[in-house]
C-alpha cells in the first residue's frame, strides 16, 4: 500500500517515532534505500541499546547488516551510521539531520558563514563543516575497514544532506542521495562533487531554498522534484514548479492546515522525511 502524505508535527519534528517502511519483502533500489536510510538516521541509537537494535532490525529488512554508528559528544552532536548489504556488499552511509530539540543542531544550522572548505575546494557552510569534522575520523576508519573496496551509497536528510555533500566532495561515492538538503557551499564547492548525485526536492520544502544565494551559496542545476501529489519529475522547468507548488499549497490549506496536530504550512510539512519516502514506497 502506498505511503500517504503525512502533515503531522511528529512527521516533521520527530521522524524517529515512525517504524521503518522496509519490510521482509523489500527489494528497493539504491535511491529508495538511501531515502529511507536518511530517515532511519533519526533513530536515537546513541541514547539506548534498544534504539540501536531497532535501527539494526530495520536495516536488516532491506538486507543491510554490520551496523556501525557514529556520534560526537562535542558541541556539534553529529550522528551517522554505516552498514553493508549482506548479498552484494554495497556499503550504506547515512547522516542524521537537524533534531529540533537539540540546541547543538540548531547552532550548527545557524553558523552559516561561508568559509573555505578545509578538506576540499571552494567554500562551505562553517557550521556544517564543524559538524562533519566531529565524526570524520571515525567514518574514515569505517571506510578503510568494513567498507573498504565496496561501492558506497551516501545519503542524508536536511542537515544530514549537507554533511553527506561535504563527505562526497572529498570521497566520490558510487551514489549520493540528498533528501531535502539545504545549500551547502558555493558553486566551486558544488562542482567538486563528482559522480551520480540525486538531489531530491519535495514540492514546497522551504529548507531546499536556504541559505540564500545572495550569501554566495549555490545548488547544482539538477533536481529530482517530487510533485504535490507524490510523483517524481526530473529537472522540471521553474514554471512547472511554481504552478505545482501553488496547487500543493491550496490542497494543503483545504485538507490539512486547519487540523489539530498538523504543521501550519506546506512549505514546512513537505520537509518531513516520510513525505520524501512516499514517492518511492
Amino acid at each position: 500500500m502506498p505511503i500517504a502524505y503525512d502533515p503531522t508535527n511528529d512527521a516533521l519534528l520527530r521522524p524517529e517515532l515512525r517504524d521503518t517502511v522496509f519490510s521482509g519483502h523489500t527489494q528497493a533500489g539504491h535511491i529508495a534505500v538511501a531515502v529511507e536510510a536518511a530517515r532511519l538516521a533519526y533513530y536515537r541509537f546513541e541514547e539506548s541499546d534498544a534504539e540501536k537494535a531497532r535501527l539494526s532490525q530495520a536495516l536488516a529488512l532491506a538486507g543491510y547488516v554490520g551496523l556501525q554508528t557514529f556520534n560526537s559528544n562535542t558541541l556539534t552532536g553529529t550522528e551517522a551510521f554505516g552498514a553493508i548489504h549482506a548479498s552484494d556488499g554495497t556499503a550504506l552511509l547515512a547522516f542524521r539531520g537537524t533534531q529540533p530539540d537539540k540546541l547543538a543542531d540548531l547552532g550548527t544550522d545557524a553558523n552559516a558563514l561561508l568559509v573555505p572548505w578545509e578538506l576540499g575546494t571552494g567554500k562551505a557552510h562553517f557550521g556544517f563543516q564543524r559538524a562533519y569534522q566531529a565524526i570524520r575520523a571515525d567514518i574514515d576508519q569505517w571506510r578503510a575497514g568494513p567498507a573498504a573496496g565496496k561501492q558506497l551509497i551516501m545519503s542524508g536528510h536536511s542537515l544530514g544532506a549537507a554533511l553527506a555533500c561535504l563527505c562526497a566532495s572529498i570521497s566520490a561515492p558510487h551514489r549520493l542521495v540528498t533528501v531535502g538538503g539545504p545549500r551547502t557551499g558555493d558553486s566551486t564547492f558544488v562542482a567538486s562533487i563528482t559522480g551520480p548525485w540525486t538531489r531530491l526536492v519535495d514540492c514546497c520544502d522551504f529548507v531546499t531554498r536556504v541559505p540564500p544565494t545572495f550569501l554566495g551559496y549555490a545548488h547544482p542545476d539538477f533536481r529530482s522534484y517530487i510533485t504535490w501529489d507524490g510523483q517524481i519529475r526530473e529537472n522540471p522547468t521553474d514554471d512547472f514548479i511554481a504552478t505545482d507548488r501553488e496547487q500543493g499549497r491550496l490542497d494543503y490549506l483545504k485538507h490539512h492546515a486547519w487540523r489539530r496536530g498538523t504543521v501550519v504550512v506546506r512549505d514546512l510539512a513537505d520537509h518531513a522525511p516520510i513525505n520524501y519516502a512516499r514517492a518511492f514506497f
